[in-house]
């Protein structure tokens, strides 16, 4: 569905309109969502995921709704080449791509041992190096032109060792760490990056990661995480909480040892688990 409320927001127009902006893993949940309230900010998106069915149907859902430019670039983040071939699509191309939406990335539920080490590569590969890969090639145009911004998916699971999601936190940890020292880097450039940080969401993750489906029954929708998280990036927060972030505990997880809070999580996430990740 188009984004709820299709009015364009002053701050993200001003921020984002008339802009090119290339999201990752937009096929669906908090990429479709960041597609449509970018869209709707008049920004032009260029959407990628690796199904290009979701993907064209949600550009002409985009065309029609908020009459912006789009352009499909079905890619594969797990595969080396695939961030090259993005940026050749779009600034090879003469697509100036001012926004940067690092959000394809996925996790898993389970014992750590069980799990499958080709499965946690494939993590490390699409929540991390592919992220690294995109921004060396994006950012330098960004500084050339002295504009843009970058967000990267991070996780409220970025401030606390995850047990049974082990590999899937460590790799958001990555990515919020990445953020926070790159938009210190780059302000002197004019860009600002971001690092959203949200709590369960409504999406595909759930399913994706193997949780029971009650480890998401608070889950919050995706369009309030969306549109903090686009307004903090236009604002120029290093740091954007949504709503069910959590940000107070993670704020209070600061006073207390770090192994009691893992020893907790892990004795609430071992009933998460579903038998066959067990």
């Amino acid at each position: 569905m188009p984004a709820a409320n299709p009015t364009r927001n002053a701050t993200l127009a001003r921020a984002f309109g008339g802009r090119w902006a290339l999201v990752t893993g937009a096929s669906a949940g908090l990429g479709e969502q960041i597609a449509l309230d970018l869209a709707a900010a008049g920004a032009h998106v260029v959407l990628t995921a690796r199904r290009a069915d979701r993907l064209n149907d949600l550009a002409e859902r985009i065309r029609a709704t908020y009459f912006v430019q789009t352009l499909v670039v079905p890619a594969d983040l797990s595969l080396p080449e695939a961030p090259r071939e993005l940026y050749d699509a779009t600034e090879g191309a003469g697509i100036p791509i001012d926004i940067l939406i690092n959000n394809a990335g996925f996790g898993y539920l389970g014992q750590f041992h069980r799990g499958s080490p080709e499965w946690d590569r494939r993590m490390v590969t699409v929540n991390c190096a592919a992220v690294v890969h995109l921004t060396h090639l994006f950012l330098p145009r960004m500084i050339e032109r002295r504009r843009g911004h970058i967000m990267m998916l991070a996780s409220a699971a970025a401030f606390q060792p995850i047990p049974y999601m082990s590999t899937y936190a460590a790799t958001k940890v990555f990515d919020r760490f990445l953020g926070e020292a790159l938009d210190a880097e780059v302000r002197q450039y004019g860009i600002r990056v971001s690092s959203l940080c949200p709590g369960p969401t409504e999406s595909e993750f759930g399913q994706v990661a193997g949780l029971n489906s009650s480890a998401f029954r608070r889950a919050v929708p995706a369009e309030p995480v969306v549109r903090r998280g686009l307004l903090d990036l236009a604002n120029g927060r290093p740091i954007s909480y949504p709503p069910g972030s959590g940000a107070f505990f993670i704020f209070l997880e600061r006073f207390l040892p770090r192994t009691l809070v893992t020893r907790l999580l892990e004795r609430g996430l071992r009933r998460a688990i579903p038998a066959r990740n067990a």
